[in-house]
């Protein structure tokens, strides 16, 4: 009997694990987001829902390496401090394999910090402060959108044309507009030497006093604008200007503007002529963005903004460095992103190993108010390639990894 117990248990241990193995191989990767959805709901409900069909598609082709993929939420209010908290949360709860997400530029460095100093992969979708990769950058952290430089780096061959002597600028006074508009002076500079930034207003991120900025660039009596402003301070900023006449006669340069959760809210305000980034989402005709139009609008009864890009874009990034490094462990991803390339809706785009940079692009074109609602004209797409820093710039603005 004594015999038989052990033979049974023996069995019964075998058959234990057997279902263990089973079990762990019809498991999930776990993806833990970070990111400030009540505080920038138009660009980040989109990107959520981008991050769905993603998971959706993965998951009905069979998922990653044999395994499901699980998108786990979290809000992070905004605040450095309550990003890294959550990430955190994420980890040691959850139990997450991979981390992503973050909005703004200030809660993304800290939550790349954060990365640096457990040795956990994480891909920041949004924060566009060249800090994330290139000074301040490290060896757990990618970006997959192109960051300030890259997108002044495309708008300043257009601001060179219009031959203006006098500019002002205009931006959110934290890490995000800082980095901006460091890059265009630089890069203005470069290409117009005789250029001069007659005016500066940094209000604070999403207090703008729309009245007092409006009117302190008028006094300067600029020949262009650069705006930096984004969101509910776009919509004040554009407004205001509009009542004072700011813009009339005046060129302005705008990041982001062009984007449709930007542009949309402006409706009859819509400024006419202003040079911008953006995603022009009605009239791309590429196989790759037909095919992810259809499928977003089917699943959601809506057109996609940039954020649903972007968030579908981030995941289908994760999904295949996970399918190249046949695994989630945090030092096999670093190194299968390394080079890794990959579709997306705006077409093929690669990580470069010398800094994490994807080398996504963006769409460049002009603001155009067509009975009351504003869109994106005049577009080209720029690839991200070209708008780099090289690889000795990047090397000696890197910090050490």
């Amino acid at each position: 009997m004594k015999m038989q117990f052990k033979v049974l248990s023996t069995v019964t241990y075998l058959g234990l694990m057997a279902s263990l193995v089973t079990a762990h191989a019809q498991g999930v990767i776990k993806i833990g987001e970070v990111n400030s959805y009540k505080a920038q709901p138009a660009f980040l409900e989109p990107y959520k829902k981008g991050m769905e069909l993603a998971v959706e598609e993965i998951n009905a082709a069979g998922g990653v390496n044999g395994k499901k993929l699980e998108l786990i939420t979290r809000d992070d209010n905004a605040n450095p401090g309550d990003a890294v908290r959550v990430a955190e949360e994420l980890i040691s709860r959850e139990k997450i394999d991979v981390l992503t997400g973050t909005f703004l530029s200030n809660t993304g460095l800290a939550v790349a910090d954060f990365a640096k100093q457990k040795k956990f992969f994480f891909l920041a979708g949004e924060p566009l402060t060249d800090k994330m990769t290139w000074q301040g950058g490290n060896q757990y952290t990618f970006r997959l959108r192109p960051g300030t430089y890259m997108q002044a780096a495309m708008l300043v061959p257009e601001a060179a044309k219009l031959k203006k002597k006098r500019w002002a600028v205009v931006y959110p006074n934290y890490e995000y507009g800082q980095s901006a508009v460091a890059a265009f002076k630089q890069l203005l500079k470069a290409a117009q030497p005789d250029v001069e930034f007659v005016a500066e207003q940094a209000p604070p991120l999403g207090k703008v006093d729309a009245g007092s900025v409006v009117q302190a660039l008028a006094d300067a009596k600029p020949d262009a604008i650069f705006n930096v402003l984004f969101g509910a301070d776009l919509s004040k900023f554009v407004r205001e200007g509009n009542t004072r006449g700011l813009f009339k006669g005046r060129d302005v340069v705008s990041v982001l503007t062009g984007e449709p959760e930007y542009l949309d809210p402006l409706k009859d305000e819509t400024p006419n002529g202003w040079i911008v980034t953006g995603y022009p989402w009605h009239g791309i005709q590429t196989p790759e963005h037909k095919a992810f139009l259809a499928a977003y609008q089917d699943k959601f009864k809506d057109y996609p903004r940039l954020g649903s890009v972007v968030g579908y874009s981030a995941i289908k990034s994760i999904a295949a460095g996970a399918a190249k490094a046949k695994s989630t462990d945090s030092a096999k991803m670093v190194a299968a992103f390394k080079g890794l390339e990959l579709m997306t809706p705006f077409g093929k785009i690669s990580y470069r190993a010398e800094d994490h940079q994807s080398t996504m692009g963006a769409f460049v074109g002009k603001t155009k108010n067509d009975n009351g609602k504003g869109v994106m004209v005049d577009y080209t797409y720029f690839d991200g390639a070209l708008f780099q820093p090289s690889a000795a710039d990047v090397k000696k603005s890197r910090a050490a990894d």
